[in-house]
């Protein structure tokens, strides 16, 4: 199906290069691509067409995509871009190397208490982020619970329920956007979503977990809806006896029918789960079917109307009392769901046929053989009798003959088979001893391989290949991963190294490099201090660890003026300071030609590696003092002051006609600008 997938091959927005197709739901299609750019690997979700063509969906999808970009937990499924290629609108989202919550249940049947609260705890912890942020998830299921290869727990497609719940009450005015098992009543009688309807939702994946199947089973979704309104969710331990009282009164108050009843949110869920794992469940309630691992019932062979169900849900949503299925009797309690109704049961050619009453149930579908032909409560009086009265014909004998001999050698290599078959035994959270034993039993052989895992404690199996229940020849192999439990990782000495030197030495040791920043030090500017978390502290892989940086210690700025450009570099090279010259010489009456005029900063500290300002000098500015001899005071002062030059009065004779008898220097002479002039006055 990949191979004819017209998309896989495809570069998407010239960035996102599609390798295979993961999976289809009835929205959109999930891929695994290549970002081209960042070259590692994510998950593109693509609208399905009839979608991507609605452009009021393909507006509030870009919003609530970006909205739940800003989700950021390490328990959510990252949000990368979002972007259009022609008609296709898609989705980049992290990629998680893994399995579903629901293909683990297909694997395992049921999940003991502790593992169950495993995988909801994070769960929880994901939706209680959500929850403060301001969404609601809506489509809370086991397909949407991520669990990757090393253990983690993420969960996908926020924002996109929410997206699509918009899309449906723009269009019809009414919404039951989700899946019909973990729809929340309020989500069926009124269309409403909150976070007490993730809550519900989370109760359900709960009691799926412990028992491996869903609380509510049901000819078609219209049949479930109702019992979602109107029947309380039965104990788990009524499915799996044994199972402690305290996950009947966990799951009893996340799914209580009325809302107001139900934690008002996921974090409030999560505090009862963890008081309930930790106050009020012991070990051996905790761990309990870990031995035997029981395998989901068979779903009920129900006839599914899916499409009728679907417009029946959408008519009735919003609906104060959800009215029961079209297509039965049941009383007000809605407690009793059985129907009977009258066909005849022909038993084709082994002629034995005989009338019977059906009962129809949600569980199952039992037979009801008449009494005789004078049964006065038979429908079909006589007809019983006639056919017991006709015996078998010989070609009847026949055929009875060829089903018996069949049956003796199915039989007979069912037994020859069992002797040199085995099913491979549930060893899961075992001690690795004691695993190898069981599985040895059975007529199998060993092989241990060993992984880190942040929720199986050491020395204990995570899991076994082939799965659980799987019947294979004796003597296969069968290969034991067994817990290392938690990684942990040593913070490296970075002493003395630079930045990027540093990061790849946290890299080597598969730690991140986080934040830097600076302080004073004797160490050289730029090498490091130190790092925090401290050299040698345990993390776990991929923790980011931030670093100080040596700004070295702050010394004194030298004088720089009158000195040569060579003289003064080495007097800051000394100071371990750097010396940039101002390519433009300035005059200067202090500073001779080709000496250092002026600089900046003038004094102070700076710290190694800082910079020193300087402008050379081209020496005075030199002008022509203008000749003011026999002018008065007042006109010889305004000469000389426009040529640039300060004037100083002396008066030879206070009664004198006051003009300028004598000046120094001289009128015609070159003085500095701005240097004295000294005129005589009589």
């Amino acid at each position: 199906m990949t191979m004819d997938d017209p998309l896989v091959g495809r570069l998407l927005d010239g960035r996102y290069r599609v390798e295979s197709r993961i999976a289809a739901g009835g929205m959109a299609t999930v891929y695994r691509a290549l970002d081209t750019r960042l070259d590692r690997t994510v998950a593109v979700k693509v609208m399905h067409p009839a979608m991507a063509a609605d452009a009021s969906f393909t507006d509030r999808f870009i919003r609530e995509a970006k909205s739940a970009a800003r989700l950021s937990h390490p328990n959510v499924v990252g949000v990368f871009d979002q972007g259009h290629d022609g008609d296709v609108v898609f989705l980049a989202m992290e990629y998680v190397e893994g399995r579903t919550l629901r293909e683990l249940l297909q694997d395992l049947g049921t999940l003991t208490p502790r593992e169950a609260f495993g995988v909801l705890e994070p769960t929880l912890a994901a939706l209680g982020a959500a929850h403060r942020a301001g969404f609601v998830h809506r489509d809370v299921k086991p397909e949407n619970v991520l669990i990757s290869d090393d253990g983690g727990i993420k969960v996908a497609d926020f924002g996109l329920a929410r997206a699509t719940a918009t899309a449906a009450s723009a269009a019809t005015g009414k919404v039951l956007v989700g899946t019909v098992a973990y729809l929340s009543p309020e989500q069926i009688e009124r269309g409403a979503a909150s976070p007490i309807s993730d809550v519900y939702a989370a109760g359900i994946l709960l009691y799926e977990m412990l028992t491996g199947r869903q609380p509510y089973q049901g000819r078609s979704a219209v049949e479930i809806i109702y019992k979602h309104v109107h029947e309380d969710v039965p104990p788990p331990s009524r499915v799996v006896p044994g199972l402690s009282p305290a996950l009947d009164r966990l799951v009893a108050q996340a799914t209580t029918r009325d809302p107001e009843q139900r934690p008002a949110d996921a974090e409030q869920l999560l505090s009862l789960v963890r008081q309930t794992r930790q106050h009020e469940m012991s070990d051996a309630e905790l761990d309990f079917g870990a031995a035997e691992r029981v395998l989901p019932p068979p779903a009920p062979a129900y006839e599914e109307f899916p499409e009728y169900a679907s417009e029946y849900a959408s008519e009735y949503a919003g609906a104060s009392a959800y009215p029961p299925p079209p297509y039965g009797s049941y009383p007000e309690d809605g407690a009793n769901l059985t129907r009977q109704v009258e066909v005849p049961l022909d038993l084709g050619p082994l002629g034995l046929g005989t009338e019977s009453i059906l009962d129809e149930h949600p569980h199952g579908a039992y037979a009801h053989q008449h009494l005789g032909p004078d049964d006065p409560d038979d429908p079909y009086p006589g007809k019983g009798a006639a056919r017991r009265r006709r015996g078998p014909s010989r070609g009847m004998l026949a055929f009875i003959a060829v089903v018996v001999a069949a049956a003796v050698i199915g039989v007979v290599a069912w037994r020859l088979g069992a002797n040199s078959s085995a099913k491979v035994p549930a060893v899961l959270n075992l001690a690795k001893v004691d695993a190898e034993k069981r599985v040895k039993d059975t007529g199998l052989e060993v092989r241990i391989t060993e992984a880190f895992s942040e929720t199986v404690p050491r020395d204990l199996v995570i899991g076994t290949d082939p799965i659980p229940g799987r019947n294979v020849d004796k003597g296969t192999v069968v290969t034991l991963t067994v817990s290392l439990g938690p990684e942990r990782l040593a913070v490296p000495d970075l002493t003395g190294q630079t930045t990027d030197q540093a990061k790849l030495a946290l890299e080597g040791a598969g730690l991140v490099l986080g934040d830097t920043r600076q302080e004073d030090s004797t160490l050289e500017p730029g090498q490091i201090v130190r790092t925090d978390p401290a050299t040698g502290t345990l993390l776990s892989r991929d923790t980011t660890v931030d670093i100080v940086v040596s700004k070295g210690r702050p010394v004194e700025v030298p004088s720089l003026i009158g000195l040569t450009e060579g003289a003064a570099r080495d007097a800051l090279e000394d100071r371990k300071l750097n010396l940039v010259v101002d390519p433009t010489p300035v005059f200067s009456n202090d500073a001779p030609a080709g000496m250092v005029a002026a600089q900046s900063p003038t004094g102070g500290t700076l710290y190694p590696g800082s910079t020193v300002f300087v402008a050379i000098s081209k020496g005075p500015d030199l002008v022509e003092v203008p000749k003011v001899d026999g002018k008065s005071e007042g006109e010889a002062k305004s000469i000389l002051e426009a040529a640039g030059f300060k004037v100083d009065v002396q008066k030879l004779f206070p009664i004198g006609p006051g003009n300028v008898t004598s000046m120094n220097p001289g009128g015609g002479n070159m003085a500095p600008r701005g240097s004295k002039v000294t005129i005589n006055v009589f």
